[in-house]
């Protein structure tokens, strides 16, 4: 069953009548207490979200996140922002859908992000900490094959399959120039804790098929107590490993997120810790932001709607496709460089 309307193209006052996938439903109450549901559906350009308001009972168990739905309705506006008005909706059967129209890949190469993680983990020379990074990336515990299609967030940024490796790699980039630029700073450290900080998202976060959502380990736990203890115990397998370097490392774990109403359960205390929490919520607003400026119809600066997650609007301009920037002269396209994220066709 093919599809013919994308979420990117779609635009206030159009009819549609095709397939998308549930990305989140959520039941609330009216004032008068009757219940609906909120849901939000997606395929490899976008998402939209609206309400169910009748016949919940019979349409609840159709909206489980990674469901395929062939649903007829509209755009209207609400507050200023495109809402899904749904007419009728149906259940599709995964086997007669494409995937590849509703999985958002990394924009970067399998092959090349590898390259880059094998040059990255090479700069490493403390022997310790070299040890932990092959035990995690090829050795004996390796998870490469899980964080090569982990997403590193559910939603807000680099939320589709590579997504984790992608924001890695990004931010090892960085920490190498801040790594050369302010002195006295351990490089080591700082590219190891780089590497491992969010190592428990491929635990936290469920990626089948493109259709994330968290685990119970990652509802229950979180994945910065996750990567706390996978990476405490790997390290205490090497048995000579310096309880001083663990500390640390784990204290730039523990303190990544920065702020402690955001989920860190202690502050960066090192400058280690420090700039790495610095250089992990700069490298997800930047994704935001480029994510944002691809999906940007119009040419020219122009405002988007209110961003949650930045708390504010932002006055953007949109970017040329991968496939423009590879076409300038001077820029040689990768024969291997996978789909941009439109594309999605890993599958």
């Amino acid at each position: 069953m093919g599809k013919k309307t994308f979420i990117g193209d779609l635009k206030v006052g159009d009819r549609f009548d095709d397939l998308f996938r549930v990305r989140a439903a959520r039941e609330a109450l009216t004032k008068a207490g009757k219940p609906y549901i909120i849901l939000t559906v997606a395929d490899k350009t976008g998402e939209l979200s609206g309400n169910i308001w009748d016949n919940i009972d019979v349409l609840r168990g159709l909206c489980e996140i990674g469901d395929f739905l062939k649903i007829r309705g509209r755009v209207e506006e609400y507050n200023q922002r495109p809402q899904l008005r749904l007419e009728s909706l149906e259940r599709v059967a995964a086997q007669d859908v494409s995937l590849a129209d509703f999985v958002v890949v990394s924009p970067r190469s399998r092959d090349e992000m590898a390259a880059e993680l094998a040059d990255t983990i090479a700069s490493v020379k403390n022997p310790h900490l070299k040890k932990l990074l092959k035990y995690f990336y090829g050795g004996q515990g390796t998870m490469t094959q899980e964080i090569t299609l982990a997403p590193a967030a559910k939603s807000f940024h680099h939320a589709y399959v590579g997504g984790l490796l992608e924001h890695i790699l990004s931010m090892a980039r960085l920490a190498e120039l801040l790594a050369g630029h302010y002195p006295g700073l351990d490089h080591d450290l700082l590219v190891t804790a780089v590497l491992l900080h969010d190592m428990g998202k491929v635990k936290e976060l469920k990626n089948p098929d493109g259709a994330i959502d968290y685990t119970d380990a990652g509802r229950l736990l979180g994945h910065i107590s996750i990567t706390f203890t996978m990476v405490g115990a790997a390290a205490r397998r090497q048995k000579d490993f310096p309880e001083e370097l663990l500390l640390q490392l784990q204290h730039c774990i523990l303190s990544h997120h920065g702020r402690l109403e955001f989920g860190s359960p202690v502050l960066p205390m090192t400058v280690e810790a420090f700039l790495l929490s610095m250089i992990d919520d700069l490298d997800a607003k930047m994704n935001m932001f480029e994510r944002l400026r691809r999906g940007k119809k119009d040419e020219g600066m122009g405002w988007t709607e209110y961003q949650r997650a930045l708390e504010r609007h932002l006055y953007i301009e949109k970017l040329p496709s991968p496939e423009t920037e590879t076409s300038r002269p001077g820029n040689k396209p990768d024969e291997t460089e996978a789909p941009t994220p439109r594309q999605g066709s890993l599958f």
